[in-house]
C-alpha cells in the first residue's frame, strides 16, 4: 500500500518532541487529494504512548494548505490539531477522538460566499467521540452521522444532518437539507432558522425544536465587557445540555470566529440580539427525559465557567 511514503511517516518525524516529551511543535506543509486519512497514523503514536488521554491542547499544531484526500483527521487524538486552508473530501473527522479540526477557504478564492459553498464532503464527523470542528462553508450529506461526542460547527449541511446522533453538539450557522435529525436519540443541536422553514426540513420523529432561551450569565457577561459581543471566558458546553442555550451557542461561534476567520460568524456575533431568537434548539425527547431524571437523581449541577 506504500505505508512508508504516506504523510503521516512525515508527521510522525516531526511530532516527535511532542509525542516523546511532551515539547509542543508546530507542523506546515501542503495536502494534496491522494493524501487520505492524514493524521490517523499520528493520532496512533499518540495513543501508544498515552492512551485515549492523549496530549494537552495545542502540543502538536499542524497547519496545511490545498485539497485534502478522504478521512481528513480521522481518529484524530487529543493534543493535535489540524488547520487547513482549503477544502477536504469526504469522511472529514472519521471518529475523531479529542483532537481539533478547522477548515477555511484558500484566501485566494476570492470570488467565492464560504457560506454558501461547499467546504467539505459527505459522511463528515462519522462515528466521532470527542474533539472540536469548525467549517467556514458547508458540508455535504450525513453530516455528524452517529456522532456521540463531538463539538462542530458549520456554515450548512446537505441532507440527513445529525442522523443517528447519539451525544455532542452542532451549531449550524446556515441551511440545512431535508431529514435533519432523523433517528437522532443523544446530543443537541442548533440551526439558524432564517426564512422560519426549519421545521419542514427536520425529521420530528424524535426530536422537538425549541427557542434558544437567554441567560442572566451572558447577559452579564456582555454588560461587564461594554457590550462587547466576544465572550472570553469559557463554559463546558458539555454540561446541562437542557440549559444555557444561549452562553453555550454563543461560545461555540465565537470558537468558530476564532479558528476560521468566518465572516458569517462576525456578523451574527455582532448582530446577537437579532439573530438569537432565530436559532431552533434540536432536543431529541428522551435525550431530555434521561438528562432530568439524571439530575433530579444527582442533584441540580452548575455550569462555571472553566476554572471556577
Amino acid at each position: 500500500h506504500g505505508l512508508d511514503r504516506i504523510m503521516d511517516v512525515k508527521l510522525i518525524a516531526q511530532a516527535k518532541p511532542a509525542v516523546e516529551s511532551g515539547k509542543p511543535v508546530v507542523i506546515e506543509g501542503a495536502i494534496n487529494n491522494t493524501d487520505r486519512s492524514t493524521g490517523a497514523m499520528l493520532s496512533g503514536e499518540i495513543a501508544k504512548k498515552y492512551g485515549h488521554k492523549g496530549l494537552p491542547d495545542d502540543t502538536v499544531q499542524i497547519k496545511l494548505k490545498g485539497t485534502a484526500g478522504q478521512s481528513f483527521g480521522a481518529w484524530l487524538a487529543h493534543g493535535v490539531s489540524l488547520e487547513l486552508e482549503g477544502q477536504a473530501n469526504d469522511y472529514v473527522g472519521k471518529g475523531l477522538s479529542g483532537g481539533r479540526i478547522a477548515i477555511y477557504p484558500s484566501k485566494a478564492a476570492t470570488k467565492i460566499t464560504p457560506h454558501e459553498s461547499i467546504i467539505v464532503g459527505n459522511t463528515v464527523l462519522y462515528g466521532a467521540i470527542a474533539g472540536e470542528c469548525y467549517f467556514r462553508g458547508v458540508a455535504g450529506e450525513r453530516f455528524c452521522v452517529r456522532n456521540s461526542g463531538a463539538i462542530a460547527v458549520v456554515e450548512g449541511t446537505g441532507d440527513h444532518g445529525c442522523e443517528y446522533m447519539t451525544g455532542g453538539v452542532v451549531v449550524v450557522i446556515g441551511q440545512t437539507g431535508r431529514n435533519f435529525a432523523a433517528g437522532m436519540s443523544g446530543g443537541i443541536a442548533y440551526v439558524l432558522d432564517e426564512d422560519g422553514t426549519f421545521d419542514k426540513r427536520c425529521n420530528l420523529a424524535m426530536v422537538e425544536l425549541e427557542s434558544v432561551a437567554e441567560e442572566e450569565m451572558l447577559n452579564e457577561r456582555l454588560h461587564h465587557q461594554g457590550g462587547d459581543l466576544q465572550v472570553h471566558g469559557r463554559v463546558d458546553v458539555m454540561k446541562d445540555m437542557t440549559r444555557f442555550d444561549a452562553e453555550r451557542l454563543h461560545q461555540l461561534i465565537s470558537n468558530h470566529l476564532r479558528y476560521t476567520g468566518s465572516a458569517r460568524a462576525k456578523e451574527i456575533l455582532d448582530n446577537w440580539d437579532a439573530y438569537k431568537p432565530r436559532f431552533r434548539k434540536v432536543m431529541p425527547v428522551e435525550y431530555r427525559r434521561a438528562l432530568a431524571e439524571l439530575e433530579a437523581a444527582q442533584g441540580p449541577r452548575s455550569m462555571a465557567p472553566a476554572g471556577e
